[in-house]
């Protein structure tokens, strides 16, 4: 568990979260729209939650971050960084892969 989430909620949080990158690959969706839109399904999710699950995204390489040249050395807030797929992360959207943490 994490800060009161469960293990079924986590997973729903991170497939919903492919499914709305899917929706606009390959462009990227800021952190803070993408919370927006997520808070429709789960009303409770705060965005230290969305944090750790882009990051747990991000390092089984499912998401990367897009940076921008205007980017000051990566010091943009979490906010504001954006996200897009990765042709893997579109493989497990589209359920041609597994991941046992998004089952």
């Amino acid at each position: 568990m994490s800060n009161g989430r469960d293990a079924r909620q986590i997973k729903r949080v991170r497939n919903e979260m492919l499914v709305a990158l899917k929706l606009i690959y390959p462009a990227a969706l800021q952190a803070e729209q993408l919370l927006r839109s997520l808070l429709v399904l789960f009303p409770t999710l705060d965005f230290e939650q969305l944090r750790r699950d882009l990051h747990y995204l991000g390092e089984k390489g499912y998401v990367e971050r897009v940076i921008a040249d205007t980017d000051d050395n990566g010091l943009t807030p979490w906010r504001k960084r954006w996200f897009r797929l990765t042709t893997r992360g579109i493989e497990l959207a589209d359920r041609c892969i597994q991941d046992p943490a998004l089952e």
